[in-house]
């Protein structure tokens, strides 16, 4: 006897075996084995095949790429407007941050700044010793013959030299005592200069520029001495020559309130050597005509000193009084038996340097009404 297993009710039962056609279950009476089921199979629908437009794809197929195409040209007008306001901002931005004449101007000037200032810095480092020990010689020196090796343009210097020492005992410096506070170059309408700045023990300050000639590096000295003609106090008191080139320091007379005057109201000093804030003799007033070639000149020139700017540029700082600008220039005395008088003759340059240069550009002239 064998246990079996009734696919019908799912009991176990037993019988004999080898008796498979007869054998029942004993549980629920029938034939344990349940057989199969034959299911008739359903016939399969034919498949129509897609339908094909001209182009050679499906309708369904070009439907679903007409919807593609529907929403990218919107995704894609939505980046192209996003991007171009971005721009728009930036230019706009940059339009208020830089003006067109400075944006066009601003990168060339300023990698031409660059290049010009590392260029300056290697100039000055090959040269500043070379002015150092230079001016050191000079005010070493006992003699005008021993100054003369020194300084620029000797043979033509050499009679001014002997006149202004014999008029100015007093101006000697011991070159020991100066301590070096400023070096700039200079760049002068025909060749670099070097510009120096020399604070002494006892508190004055000078300033020297050097001009490199026959291979040398001299002193400028007409523009380290201040040199005139003449001592300004005398010529102011009526002694000397009538007439003569001085280099002083101008200052503009009521500038707020005569600037609508056909004139400009100038007053004329002695610059004090080794006090360079200082001034000495004052002249009377002097009125210059602003249309005239000279007012044009000292109007640049006192506009170029009140922006904080010198003539020529040199980096160093700008020792003259407030106000104040220095003047190369010719004037003329005047006398009769009333009075005594003096009048600008014609104004060379607007600074110290020997060289004839003005200095500055005056403004073009407005064109006249008609």
């Amino acid at each position: 006897m064998f246990w079996f297993h009734c696919g019908r009710c799912g009991s176990l039962f037993q019988s004999k075996a080898g008796e498979a056609d007869g054998r029942l279950c004993t549980k629920c009476g029938f034939d344990p084995c349940p057989g199969v089921l034959d299911i008739p199979e359903e016939p399969a629908r034919p498949v129509a095949p897609p339908r094909l437009e001209p182009d050679g794809n499906s309708k369904a197929h070009q439907e679903k790429r007409s919807s593609r195409t529907r929403k990218n040209p919107h995704i894609m007008l939505k980046l192209i407007g996003g991007w171009l306001v971005v721009i728009a901002l930036i230019i706009v931005g940059a339009r208020h941050l830089w003006p067109e004449e400075k944006r066009q101007t601003t990168p060339a000037s300023a990698a031409a700044a660059s290049a010009g200032d590392e260029e300056d810095t290697v100039f000055l480092k090959d040269s500043i010793q070379k002015c150092m020990a230079s001016f050191s010689g000079f005010l070493a020196a006992g003699t005008p013959e021993g100054r003369n090796q020194f300084v620029l343009s000797p043979i033509s210097t050499a009679s001014r030299m002997d006149r202004f020492y014999s008029l100015n005992p007093s101006m000697n410096i011991d070159p020991a005592s100066l301590e070096l506070a400023g070096k700039s170059v200079v760049q002068l309408p025909d060749a670099k200069a070097i510009a120096t700045l020399w604070k002494s023990k006892d508190g004055k300050q000078y300033d020297a520029v050097f001009l490199e000639e026959k291979g040398e590096w001299r002193l400028d000295w007409d523009q380290f001495a201040r040199y005139s003609d003449y001592p300004w106090s005398l010529f102011l008191a009526g002694t000397g020559p009538s007439e003569g080139e001085f280099r002083l320091l101008a200052r503009e007379r009521l500038a707020d309130e005569r600037k609508d005057a056909e004139t400009i109201s100038l007053m004329l000093y002695a610059p004090r050597f080794g006090e360079p804030g200082e001034t000495g003799f004052q002249s009377p007033e002097l009125l210059v005509p602003k249309t005239s070639p000279d007012g044009q000149l000292l109007d640049a020139a006192f506009k170029l000193a009140r922006s904080g700017g010198q003539v020529f540029n040199p980096k160093i700082p700008n020792v003259n009084p407030d106000g104040m600008i220095r003047v190369r220039l010719v004037i003329r005395r005047i006398e009769t038996e009333m009075e005594r008088k003096f009048e600008i003759t014609r104004i060379i340059a607007c600074h110290w340097y020997s060289v004839d240069e003005p200095g500055v550009v005056p403004a073009p002239s407005a064109p006249a009404e008609d």
